[in-house]
């Protein structure tokens, strides 16, 4: 029997929330907001911006998920100090998640190009940083765990495309997941030799939750419409259509008005709808 094509959700900023609400709505599309990530949009009264956002989600039965705040700071910090901010900003998203409904907050791996060579020779190094994340997350992964939110790892840096998926394994939290950004990870491949994305998909496997669809031509985090870049998306579906769960397909473009011709592409090649 064959699967039915799994249907492409989009991240999104409230502003992009009202130009797409439509095209959102008429699928029940998966939404991840981003308007809750920066520093300025996580202190002070958060209120006008819920209030805005769950006006916009009016009707919307699709999953919501949140990017994590992830500007100034890592996740492995080892200044007392800094990790005190860390879980503020964190704790404070799981407040936003909380209000509007969101059951997952997408968070950036704090591993590096640096570490990856490093670690390699200095296996002592990966322990210690997987116990810097311990230290600083542990409040906002019980918070998490109490409120039935997963929080996903995603891939910046990473080279070896199982050095996160270790992470989440170490948490041993049902409340962390990893998520998989395809332009980030073909980026690693360019610059560090890390296999090709869909590698990625199968080395996350069962834990693989959320996905960040960009294309790119691997130079720089370009986040192209699907199919302007040179992605392989056949392979990569090919590899996510294995897992045992569907993870959430999110399309993350930095063309606000363009935002469905990347998903009219994977449609086009009878990959997604």
């Amino acid at each position: 029997m064959t699967k039915p094509l799994p249907v492409l959700g989009a991240a999104l900023t409230l502003d992009m929330l009202a130009l797409h609400r439509d095209w959102v709505l008429e699928h029940q599309r998966d939404v991840e907001i981003q308007s809750f990530a920066s520093p300025q949009s996580l202190t002070g009264d958060m209120t006008p911006r819920l209030e805005r956002a769950k006006a916009l989600l009016d009707g919307h039965t699709g999953r919501l998920g949140l990017h994590g705040p992830f500007l100034g700071f890592q996740i492995d910090a080892a200044d007392p100090e800094v990790a005190e901010v860390v879980r503020r900003r964190m704790l404070a998203c799981l407040d936003a998640c909380l209000a509007l409904g969101a059951d997952q907050m997408v968070i950036h791996s704090p591993i590096t190009t640096w570490d990856h060579s490093n670690h390699l020779w200095e296996p002592a190094q990966a322990i210690i940083q997987t116990e810097r994340v311990r230290y600083v997350m542990a409040p906002v992964i019980s918070r998490a765990e109490a409120a039935g939110i997963t929080l996903v790892l995603e891939n910046v840096e990473d080279v070896d495309p199982m050095a996160r998926v270790r992470l989440a394994e170490a948490l041993k939290s049902p409340a962390v997941a990893v998520s998989l950004d395809t332009g980030h990870a073909d980026y690693a491949r360019r610059l560090a030799g890390a296999p090709p994305v869909d590698v990625f998909v199968q080395a996350a496997g069962k834990r693989l939750q959320h996905v960040h669809l960009q294309d790119t031509d691997g130079y720089a985090d370009r986040h192209w419409h699907p199919g302007e870049g040179s992605l392989a998306w056949r392979p990569i579906f090919a590899a996510l259509s294995r897992l045992p769960v569907m993870p959430r397909l999110i399309l993350e473009v930095n063309d606000e008005r363009g935002l469905p011709k990347g998903a009219a592409h994977l449609a086009a090649m009878g990959l997604a709808e």
